[in-house]
């Protein structure tokens, strides 16, 4: 226990930052400038992990074109996190619940509610990754910020029995997580301006390097078409003047051209763009993205191939 104890102390993450001892005697602008200074040393600290992101990210969109799925596994902060970026790439990206998934210690009540010991359950991950079927298709992403949180611990080492893809997202140089997961990202965030409290700058690198392997994965999985969001549900008005936007942009028409070209696609803003750069029906847009695995630019250039042929 004692060892323990002297290792979790010996963590970056857990030490003080001996030039913010005087925080409770800050004015407010003090300290907001206080909270604004660490910040601006995570998108540096995550740069230097950009070689480990990009590992990550190609090995796991090799495993999402095969048909398996991306998950992330953390207790507290981690998990979600975790939860939060899967949550969002359904209606970002149009992808179904299950290609995205995010398990928290404790399950859903740990979204709101601690759940009390729930993070050094290392079997209460598995049996939630048996529960989904997990598989060598698959890719787990275990993040802890102490790089050694049970729970995450146990995930990825049943990830690894199974055959599936395991990354490791930690905040810990040398972290325990790392040394059991194919790939392991390590991003020395330093001392919490709170010590210990890695909500702060230890989750928002979290943040970051999870849209980089999210939003990554598709964008070569062809869910944009340059910059632009092409595969996003248009289920409210918000979503559906974006969708308008997108479309006239991408095509270079009308508002009320998008309007129309919105409506012939059935609200799939990729058949619309194809439509009208291809001057194409619905079927034939449809086709031509088929065969061009959902990618707007390699279907406008099967299209004009076959109308040059």
């Amino acid at each position: 226990m004692d060892f323990e104890r002297d290792l979790l102390a010996s963590l970056r993450t857990e030490q003080i930052d001996s030039t913010l001892s005087n925080l409770d005697s800050l004015t407010p602008r003090e300290l907001l400038n206080a909270f604004n200074k660490a910040d601006t040393e995570v998108p540096k600290a995550v740069s230097k992990e950009v070689g480990a992101i990009e590992r990550a990210l190609l090995l796991i969109v090799e495993r999402l074109r095969q048909g398996g799925r991306l998950i992330y596994v953390g207790a507290g902060t981690s998990g979600r996190l975790g939860v939060l970026d899967a949550s969002e790439c359904g209606p970002t990206f149009s992808v179904g619940s299950n290609l995205v998934i995010g398990l928290i210690a404790g399950g859903d009540t740990a979204l709101r509610n601690p759940v009390e010991g729930a993070e050094d359950d290392s079997e209460g991950a598995v049996s939630q990754l048996v529960s989904l079927d997990l598989n060598r298709k698959d890719a787990v992403v275990g993040i802890a910020a102490s790089g050694r949180t049970p729970f995450v611990c146990g995930a990825l080492k049943y990830a690894r029995q199974v055959g599936s893809l395991t990354v490791a997202l930690s905040s810990n140089k040398n972290s325990l997580i790392g040394e059991i997961s194919d790939v392991k990202i390590e991003i020395d965030t330093g001392p919490e301006v709170l010590s210990g409290s890695t909500r702060m700058k230890s989750g928002t690198a979290q943040k970051l390097v999870l849209n980089m392997l999210s939003t990554g994965s598709m964008v070569l999985l062809g869910k944009t078409f340059g910059n632009l969001m092409v595969d996003l549900q248009v289920n409210n008005l918000k979503l559906r003047d974006r969708a308008l936007r997108i479309i006239s942009t991408a095509t270079g028409c009308s508002m009320e051209r998008s309007e129309e070209l919105l409506e012939l696609s059935g609200n799939r803003v990729k058949v619309a763009i194809l439509i009208e750069l291809l001057g194409a029906s619905r079927a034939e847009a449809e086709q031509s993205l088929t065969v061009a695995g959902g990618q707007i630019r390699k279907a406008l250039k099967h299209g004009n191939q076959a109308e040059n042929s």
